[in-house]
């Protein structure tokens, strides 16, 4: 997604890539020209009371921050809501934890894609560190509170959160993959359950693959596919490199993704026949290639400030078609089901 400047100089139209398709569409949608640079963390002596800053995405809901540190769901960039009447939800004000910090976010994710009317969505906020946030915004009579829960496991400090509609829980993978910790939306505690993962059907790789992937920063990504009930863990490789500014940035050199089953085992996949999974700011997902006409199959796509690309699964050696950036709004949002005024 992007914006282009209007000649009101308040409003840029929004430009949103089909997945399936080759272009750029630039839709007659608008959006605040405050919007669009995407961050995840802010100083408060840097941030002044009027800019905004986007820290993440799922379901088509964009959260946003400001300095008065109240964090609000906006349906701005999805193309298919109403720019007329822009819907804006904020949560309360963010509530620090001792010995954890509040002002670097690593994800957003939610339960569902109804925020204002829906009374069991929950918002799952996780921070760099040990502290993760939970707070339902349609919360009946009461007023929205958040619950926070301090992570004790280090391994999980640096990871991000998802929500399993299969299993009614948020997840989180621990640095590695070996471990995913699990939590109640309704009734989230300190205590979450832990599963152990065991990694089966490793590759034979070359050593230079191998010592490619030993030089690199490793991240965890838990992926469901909402169409088929499968779950994934994504081991994605990134390697700093130098973009055209020479400024340093992160790319992703390698990847591995492992088909999860209900025992804990980790099956490493080269293949993912008629699926397609999108990785970017946003929470991930899965989509079928058969259900929109000239999408390539068993592809993974790659969509971060600095680094885009897609990873066709079939390929071997591993092979990523790059495609030069930086894209300000690098949120890949899933299938909306457009309603007729």
């Amino acid at each position: 997604m992007g914006a282009f400047p209007r000649e009101d100089g308040g409003l840029r139209r929004l430009a949103v890539a089909y997945a399936h398709k080759p272009s750029v569409t630039q839709l007659d949608k608008v959006i605040p020209l405050g919007l669009g640079l995407v961050f995840n963390c802010y100083d408060d002596d840097d941030l002044d009371d009027e800019k905004t800053l986007t820290i993440g995405a799922s379901h088509g809901w964009v959260a946003t921050l400001k300095k008065d540190g109240i964090l609000r769901l906006q349906d701005d960039f999805n193309p298919v809501a109403s720019d007329a009447n822009p819907k804006r939800i904020p949560l309360p004000p963010l509530v620090t934890l001792p010995h954890c910090q509040t002002n670097i976010i690593t994800n957003v994710s939610m339960s569902s894609s109804s925020p204002e009317d829906d009374e069991d969505c929950v918002v799952a906020v996780k921070f760099l560190g040990p502290q993760l946030s939970f707070c339902k915004p349609a919360a009946g009579q009461s007023r929205p509170e958040w619950t926070n829960i301090k992570i004790e496991n280090p391994c999980f400090f640096s990871s991000r959160v998802m929500y399993s509609e299969k299993d009614n829980m948020f997840r989180i993978p621990g640095s590695g993959g070996h471990l995913i910790g699990s939590w109640d939306p309704c009734n989230p505690s300190d205590d979450p359950k832990l599963h152990k993962v065991e990694f089966q059907n490793l590759p034979k790789l070359p050593m230079a693959t191998r010592e490619l992937m030993d030089s690199c920063f490793t991240s965890e990504h838990l992926v469901e596919s909402r169409p088929t009930g499968e779950t994934f863990l994504v081991k994605q490789y990134k390697k700093t490199a130098k973009n055209k500014e020479g400024v340093d940035i992160m790319k992703t050199e390698f990847l591995m993704v492992f088909k999860l089953d209900d025992e804990g085992n980790a099956v490493c996949i080269q293949r993912m026949g008629d699926l397609n999974m999108f990785l970017s700011m946003s929470e991930p997902f899965c989509v079928l290639a058969s259900s929109f006409p000239g999408m390539l199959s068993s592809t993974v796509h790659i969509y971060d400030y600095d680094d885009m690309g897609y990873v066709y699964m079939d390929d071997f050696p591993f092979h990523i078609y790059r495609v030069s950036g930086p894209h300000l709004v690098p949120y890949q949002i899933p299938p909306q089901d457009i309603i007729e005024n």
